[in-house]
């Protein structure tokens, strides 16, 4: 594969061991293809679930991947050890500023409510005009599909204007990421004036 323009992605996603190996086995190859793709990505640091996989397959393909981990989940060993960079950050906010800086794009992989929270609040600071790059759902087995009718119904309700749809983008497989980036609509910073009607 070619190098992307895409330098670095902040990923959101889940830490369970619990989930369904189909879940796993989709963020291994996302780490692949980031690394492939000489792309750094940007997650919470731990060592487990989505998580976990997702920097393991980048790591086998010789990426780099950057963590940042709360002290709390850093003393409940909780931290991947083979990964690029590990930094140790006080609180989750600052873990969340952090994980964004720099990057060129948020991608969300399934997740419980921590990914679930920082996705909403990255949306949420698009909607403000505060954060403006490419936001991507990567709806492995249809898992977004309920957040997705959720978004539709707070539109429907005229909770949401329907052009704030546009805000991100959702894609079925790893491999659709990079498109789907790079061909992200620029998002109007003057978004937040849109009336509800």
């Amino acid at each position: 594969m070619g190098k992307s323009q895409i330098g670095s992605v902040c990923v959101f996603c889940a830490s369970s061991r619990k989930a369904h190996s189909s879940y796993n086995k989709a963020a291994t190859l996302f780490g692949e293809t980031m690394a492939l793709n000489d792309i750094t990505i940007k997650c919470g640091g731990g060592a487990n679930g989505l998580m976990g996989h997702m920097s393991d397959g980048a790591l086998s393909k010789n990426g780099t991947v950057i963590g940042i981990i709360p002290d709390f989940m850093q003393k409940l060993e909780w931290g991947h050890p083979g990964i690029s960079k590990l930094i140790v950050v006080p609180s989750m906010h600052e873990r969340k500023v952090l994980m964004r800086e720099n990057t060129d794009a948020v991608i969300a992989l399934p997740g419980g409510t921590g990914t679930l929270e920082e996705l909403v609040e990255v949306i949420t600071l698009k909607r403000l005009g505060i954060y403006s790059k490419p936001i991507v759902l990567v709806n492995t087995g249809n898992f977004y599909d309920h957040f997705l009718e959720f978004v539709d119904k707070m539109i429907e309700e005229r909770f949401m204007d329907p052009r704030h749809r546009q805000m991100f983008s959702v894609v079925n497989t790893p491999e659709e990421v990079i498109t789907a980036i790079e061909t992200a609509p620029p998002w109007d910073s003057e978004a937040r004036h849109f009336a509800v009607v």
